[in-house]
């Protein structure tokens, strides 16, 4: 394989065209292109049976999931959330007048540290918005006891875990609500696209007014609602995508074995393992880099991969909190956050896709090894 090439970081997973442009076909021939069609509502119900969950609401991307969920909770005052995450996440609190406030992170799994929330609670605190990083579940159980405790709402950004099971149950079944990003850098997308995932037919209906302007008839304005509807094309695409999505996981799944064989030996290089009882969904591979006994800084290592035209990406780098919106509140100052803060100096989300050849993962794995 020449060394030429382009080694991404991520590839999308792209169903036949042909298959693509049958579905297409039909759809110019119902010309009935958006407004919950017949291949948004088939999406829905092949999305509620694969992930395991009760009700699911297709939106346009993943970050209007988000900005909706916080309306439909009617939550205000402050959201306790992780600045170790996509800008999405702290942007959708902020969009609707919300205070983010930021705390530390668990270093096994880079989620939010439970341990951490209930120091950060006041009387304005309404919800708690975790994020399950890189596909790895938080700690769900002891978020909600807290979340119980002091009466929260708890809204899960899922974006990284779609498929994602814990001991047999979809871990979107967890808080309120879970949101899901199919972006096309994601292990299933539909091009751009979101859902949001909930428990209950009364709250599906009140999303699906939401998402549609707040229509709840033909003349009915029942709430403040957005525009955020998937259309039928990309619901077909997802149709499609789904077939083939378990066969890419199962790539995955392969990428990450031989990256773990190969760099378990590797002096100050960290990785995840498998957590037990967990489906994952083998959405990003990070690795974090120790300077001290690699001998090398992450940014080091980063710009040698790209060097040898190998793109990594620094994921979650820098935080969220030191973006000039939010730097200045008290939560995002750099002593609250020590582990987020090293966490993201170390961090790189190796190439993981379905597409990496055996030539392409042994051209990633000797610039680690051998450094040069």
């Amino acid at each position: 394989m020449s060394e030429n090439k382009q080694i991404t970081v991520t590839a999308p997973l792209l169903p036949s065209l042909d298959d693509f442009n049958e579905l297409l076909k039909d759809i110019w021939q119902r010309k009935w292109i958006t407004n919950n069609g017949h291949y948004h509502k088939a999406l829905e119900q092949a999305l509620c049976e694969y992930l395991k969950v009760p009700y699911i609401s297709l939106f346009t991307n993943g970050t209007l999931p988000l900005i909706t969920a916080l309306q439909a909770l009617r939550v205000t005052g402050e959201v306790i959330t992780t600045p170790f995450s996509f800008v999405a996440t702290t942007h959708s609190i902020w969009w609707n007048g919300i205070k983010p406030v930021f705390v530390d992170i668990d270093e096994s799994n880079c989620g939010i540290d439970p341990d951490r929330i209930e120091a950060a609670i006041t009387p304005q605190t309404t919800a708690i918005m975790p994020v399950h990083c890189y596909g790895k579940p938080c700690d769900t159980k002891r978020i909600q006891e807290i979340a119980d405790k002091y009466g929260l709402k708890v809204i899960y950004d899922a974006a990284h875990a779609f498929g994602v099971e814990v001991n047999g149950e979809s871990v979107l079944n967890a808080g309120d609500m879970s949101t899901l990003s199919f972006h096309a850098t994601k292990v299933y997308n539909t091009i751009e696209g979101g859902a949001l995932v909930m428990h209950d037919e009364q709250m599906k209906r009140r999303i699906d007014y939401l998402k549609n302007f707040g229509f709840a008839g033909e003349t009915e304005v029942v709430a403040p609602g957005i525009n955020s509807k998937m259309d039928e094309m990309r619901a077909a695409y997802g149709l499609l995508s789904l077939n083939i999505v378990d066969d890419s996981i199962k790539a995955r799944q392969a990428v990450a074995v031989r990256y773990r064989e190969v760099l378990k030996d590797v002096k100050g290089i960290r990785f995840f393992d498998d957590m037990p009882g967990v489906k994952h969904n083998y959405s990003y591979f990070p690795i974090f880099v120790k300077a001290e006994e690699y001998g090398m800084t992450r940014d080091e290592l980063y710009f040698k991969m790209k060097e040898h035209n190998v793109l990594g990406r620094r994921y979650f780098y820098p935080l969220i909190s030191t973006f000039s919106t939010y730097r200045g509140l008290p939560s995002a100052a750099v002593e609250n956050l020590p582990v987020a803060t090293r966490i993201a100096n170390e961090v790189i989300c190796l190439p993981m896709h379905h597409e990496l050849s055996e030539d392409d993962l042994n051209r990633v794995i000797d610039i680690i090894v051998n450094k040069k």
